[in-house]
């Protein structure tokens, strides 16, 4: 059995899928550091515009650095609702004119000069942004640099940059969504010709072994050639096999014929008690032979038609008269009654007709072997949807427990009559390929008038289809 794998297109979209699962997360990281980033830089430069304006308010007045601080500044610094502003000047001295004295920053303020300072810190156990900007004082009185370091709180900017992200994922999110949506509909599209090939070959007769002609996308031909290949190569070992049956059947049954003559004209010469009872061991045993040979060539015959002839539409009573013909021979016992009936509106089915006669032959044939004691009755009659072929005899039959084990091959209830077991296996193959079934019913009694014999019965569907 063969194990159960996910479809080419289950693969493919799983593999998309993951593809762009993927290409999303590096995007959302890629947008997530981008957010951040922009937030930043507009949150650093209204930081930056409230220290500078800081330091362009400090003046020098009768000899004291004055702080004026500008209203603008704390504005422009107060668009951040969430964050808190800490500030703190320094004079030339070092020393603390206003604000927060323990305001710290790793920057050295000495080395600051035109070029103002960013950084990121911790102040009071909360992360802040701390710019950092100096003034050159020039007067007699104060001279020197003055710094400004002014800190704010990091909750604005991060809020700004989870939203610019969140935004970013739901578009990239929704462009996903539609990438994948695109992608399934283009890989069901692009596997149209797998679909195309696979109803191809299953809409193909199983007799017809020709190349399969059908235009398929460059990645499905090597595919195609090798299906080619191998029914070209399964043609030829069809071929090989019906030549093997074909003259199997010649060479086996001319030499068996001719055995069968010699024995027949042995038979007319005078022997002795002793002699005439070996020949007839010999005659017997060369005929159980010759039904072996008939029947084991016989099934294989069945078995390579079922897969090799398609059937056509026959009338059940034309194949089944035929099969009736050939299997009562004309020297068949006078006592016994052999009757055939078949009805006014023949029943059609959809068979192979030589493999369905070899079947119903089968069956007579055991009947008249195994069964007749004085009466054989053949019967084809039809139920509406269903034919049926009845051959009925007036012998002891076949015990309900052994139906089923008789129709294996090689399997006998007359296995000391010399049968070899084929008959009902071969009628029972052939029911099956047509899409019929075997039965047996055993003997009862008919309202006390008569008995009925043991009935073995091949029923068919009945075609809709007119027989030509």
């Amino acid at each position: 059995m063969i194990p159960a794998e996910p479809s080419l297109f289950t693969r493919l979209a799983v593999r998309i899928s993951l593809v762009l699962g993927l290409g999303a997360a590096l995007l959302v990281s890629a947008a997530w550091y981008y957010a951040r980033t922009a937030a930043d830089d507009a949150y650093d430069r209204l930081l930056l515009g409230a220290a500078i304006q800081m330091a362009d308010s400090l003046t020098v007045e009768s000899g004291s650095l004055i702080v004026n601080l500008p209203v603008s500044a704390f504005e422009l610094l107060g668009l951040a609702s969430r964050d808190r502003i800490f500030y703190r000047v320094i004079d030339p001295s070092g020393a603390t004119l206003t604000g927060y004295a323990d305001l710290q920053t790793e920057v050295d303020l000495a080395a600051i000069h035109d070029v103002p300072v960013l950084e990121s810190a911790h102040y009071r156990g909360e992360p802040v942004r701390i710019a950092v900007v100096a003034r050159a004082l020039s007067d007699p009185a104060v001279s020197g640099w003055a710094h400004v370091i002014v800190g704010q709180t990091t909750e604005a900017r991060s809020a700004l940059a989870g939203e610019l992200t969140l935004r970013a994922t739901v578009l990239l999110g929704i462009m996903s969504i539609l990438a994948l949506a695109g992608a399934m509909v283009a890989i069901r599209y692009s596997l149209q010709p797998v679909k195309h090939l696979g109803a191809t070959l299953r809409r193909r007769d199983p007799q017809d072994l020709t190349p399969v002609t059908v235009v398929v996308p460059r990645e499905l031909r090597p595919f195609v050639t090798s299906i080619n290949y191998f029914m070209s190569r399964l043609d030829e070992r069809v071929k090989l096999l019906q030549r093997f049956i074909a003259d199997a059947a010649h060479q086996i049954r001319t030499p068996l014929t001719a055995l069968t003559a010699q024995l027949d004209l042995l038979s007319q010469a005078k022997l002795d008690r002793s002699s005439r009872q070996h020949l007839d061991r010999v005659q017997q045993r060369a005929g159980e032979l010759a039904r072996l040979t008939n029947q084991l060539l016989s099934h294989a015959m069945v078995i390579h038609r079922a897969d090799s002839v398609q059937l056509q539409p026959h009338h059940l009573a034309d194949v089944a008269r035929r099969a009736f013909r050939a299997a009562v021979p004309i020297t068949v016992d006078p006592d016994i009654i052999v009757s055939f009936e078949a009805p006014d509106d023949e029943p059609v089915v959809l068979a192979d007709a030589v493999s369905l006669r070899e079947a119903i032959v089968n069956i007579i044939d055991n009947a008249l072997r195994h069964g007749v004691v004085s009466r054989l009755e053949v019967r084809v009659r039809s139920d509406g949807t269903l034919a049926h072929v009845e051959v009925e005899d007036d012998g002891p039959g076949i015990p309900p427990s052994e139906w089923e084990r008789v129709t294996q091959r090689f399997e006998t209830s007359k296995s000391h009559d010399g049968s070899a077991g084929l008959g009902f296996a071969i009628a029972s193959e052939v029911a099956a390929a047509h899409g019929g079934a075997l039965t047996f019913r055993e003997k009862s009694e008919d309202g006390g008038k008569r008995t009925q014999g043991f009935t073995v019965t091949l029923t068919l569907p009945i075609a809709r289809e007119k027989a030509g």
